[in-house]
């Protein structure tokens, strides 16, 4: 969302209408809540592929894998949509949804973090950070290297992801003021980094040959997380150059007159 944006808009969709609500604010209430209906089916549709897609995994771990999978598929999206609005008017009629698709973002991710401290860690610090009991040892080693330090970094994502979440509001905005708003919500490109890295971890590193376990079959999703994030990555890199060349341009202009005078 624009600074500019943000200035014009003095109704907050997401607050629902009011007796004092103009037409106009209604309106735009009812569209933002058709947005989120249709991502709450199209989130719930993306858990159930990737739950199904995986009938060899026990149950609880299929669905925290779907809801993390999922939030980043999501994710993705919404970081996609700024960049491609500058580099196509067409993409920019989808911009609107941006604001829909990284609240859903954030709620799968939440799910995601939830069910896995809860299901596999069971509230246990240790067990989150790696450790587990040996009984041949008789107490607790830590027997994945980069497992803690992974979840670290899932869970100051999924931390990050709820602040934007509660602050995805033009109440929000009015309450932080757009500078505060926009430097806040920049964020969001860090959390991208966070998510490629605990992604990546437990895509390409985790699931191999180890000592205490058997290796499970390659996820499906590891090439395809790649490509995601390599399409936001140069998507990023195009909006940026384009930005520099018609500042540069705007900016010869004037020169260019000033030489003629």
């Amino acid at each position: 969302m624009s600074t500019e944006h943000v200035r014009r808009n003095v109704v907050d969709p997401d607050a629902g209408p009011t007796l004092r609500d103009s037409p106009q604010a209604a309106a735009a209430w009812r569209s933002a809540s058709v947005r989120h209906s249709v991502l709450a089916v199209a989130t719930l549709v993306l858990v159930f592929a990737f739950w199904r897609s995986r009938m060899e995994w026990t149950p609880d771990m299929r669905l925290w894998r779907a809801l993390g999978d999922a939030a980043v598929v999501l994710l993705f999206a919404s970081l996609a949509m700024g960049p491609a609005a500058r580099l196509s008017a067409v993409a920019a009629r989808a911009l609107s949804w941006r604001r829909q698709v990284g609240v859903w973002a954030a709620l799968a991710a939440f799910a995601h973090s939830l069910l896995t401290i809860d299901g596999w860690a069971r509230w246990s610090v240790r067990r989150f950070l790696g450790y587990e009991f040996v009984p041949e040892l008789g107490r607790e080693v830590r027997l994945e290297p980069g497992f803690g330090l992974a979840n670290l970094i899932g869970l100051v994502a999924a931390g990050w992801l709820l602040v934007l979440l509660a602050t995805s509001s033009d109440r929000a905005v009015r309450w932080l003021g757009p500078r505060g708003w926009k430097w806040l919500h920049g964020g969001s490109h860090v959390v991208f980094y966070l998510v490629v890295l605990h992604a990546g971890y437990f895509l390409f590193m985790h699931y191999t040959a180890s000592f205490h376990r058997a290796v499970p079959a390659e996820n499906w999703f590891r090439f395809p997380m790649l490509v995601l994030a390599a399409m936001v990555l140069v998507l990023k890199w195009a909006a940026f150059t384009r930005t520099i060349r018609r500042s540069r341009a705007r900016a010869a202009g004037p020169a260019r007159m000033d030489r003629r005078r």
